[in-house]
């Protein structure tokens, strides 16, 4: 059995190690990145291609007959044309519920950072401003308290509900929208629809998949319900808003908003959302504490070992 990773460097930028895969295969290839152009030839006499952002099309992988089996080391699969795949007899996996409590941390940064501005007032202080300042203390934008504020999760799986408790814990009110109504939910976390959530969330976290149903579901209606002075947090999808109605919005001084994910990534120079007011963007790193990448890392091994001994997990 031959292994071949197309783009280990942002799963394993070297503080991990390789050594689950090479345990596994007679040859275990780990590229950094990978180019388009390149992957075919890289593919070449391997059995097991790993990939994490690296797009392995239909016609890429009609060039690879020798290929059974495909493992995504991440949640999203889009990169893979999976139909085309299963047409070719070809096993598919991803890596699902990894780092839950990772991307509920970065919410919460979010969160905390836009609360309590530390960020700002440390640079203040560095540059001199506490020396001047006659007074012991001094604020240069409103320091709000969460407790007793809204947050309304759209979506409710692992990482969301991740995201509530840590809201339950600051004494937050936690709304939920999720196709389905939820009837069983824990004490102080409330369904609700859609528009009811989103006229009353000061802070709306986005948790639900890219479809066609939600697909820029953020835009300039649904913006306008939220409350003056909300924040939009997007830890899931960057399709998931509209981000020129975003960043209007902003440019509006309506309210604030913080992404971890956006539409095009790496972005290009004209979104206009690295120019909006208002807004903190973190470049699609929720997911990439050291142990959430080691889980990842090792339920991506797994997958190898389950479809090595005839019975494949995490299918897609």
């Amino acid at each position: 059995m031959k292994i071949v990773i197309l783009d280990g460097y942002t799963l394993n930028p070297g503080d991990l190690s390789w050594d689950g895969f090479s345990d596994l295969a007679q040859q275990c290839q780990v590229y950094d990145h990978t180019l388009a152009a390149d992957v075919v030839s890289r593919c070449q006499d391997y059995d097991i291609v790993l990939t994490n952002k690296t797009v392995l099309s239909a016609d890429v992988i009609k060039r690879l007959p020798q290929v059974k089996y495909i493992g995504v080391l991440a949640t999203g699969t889009n990169v893979v044309d999976i139909g085309f795949a299963k047409q070719q007899g070809i096993v598919v996996t991803n890596v699902p519920a990894y780092g839950a409590d990772a991307v509920a941390q970065m919410v919460f940064a979010h969160i905390l950072h836009h609360s309590q501005h530390v960020a700002l007032h440390d640079q203040a202080v560095k540059q001199g401003d506490w020396n001047r300042h006659r007074d012991f203390c001094f604020t240069l934008r409103p320091l709000m308290s969460l407790k007793g504020k809204t947050l309304g999760l759209i979506g409710y799986g692992d990482i969301a509900q991740q995201v509530a408790v840590i809201a339950l814990a600051f004494g937050m009110k936690v709304l939920v929208n999720t196709p389905q109504r939820k009837k069983h939910l824990p004490e102080g976390v409330t369904w609700c629809e859609q528009t009811e959530l989103l006229s009353q969330a000061m802070f709306l976290s986005l948790h639900c998949p890219l479809t066609a149903a939600t697909h820029q579901m953020i835009n300039a209606t649904t913006l306008k319900l939220l409350p003056f002075n909300a924040m939009v947090i997007n830890t899931a999808r960057g399709d998931l808003i509209n981000e020129q109605a975003l960043a209007d919005w902003l440019n509006q001084n309506q309210g604030y908003a913080c992404v971890d994910v956006l539409s095009t990534e790496p972005p290009q120079a004209n979104n206009p959302l690295l120019s909006a007011n208002n807004i903190s963007i973190t470049p699609h790193i929720a997911w990439a504490t050291r142990e959430a990448r080691q889980n990842l890392l090792n339920i991506a091994v797994n997958n190898c070992v389950q479809y090595i001994q005839g019975t494949p997990i995490n299918l897609v």
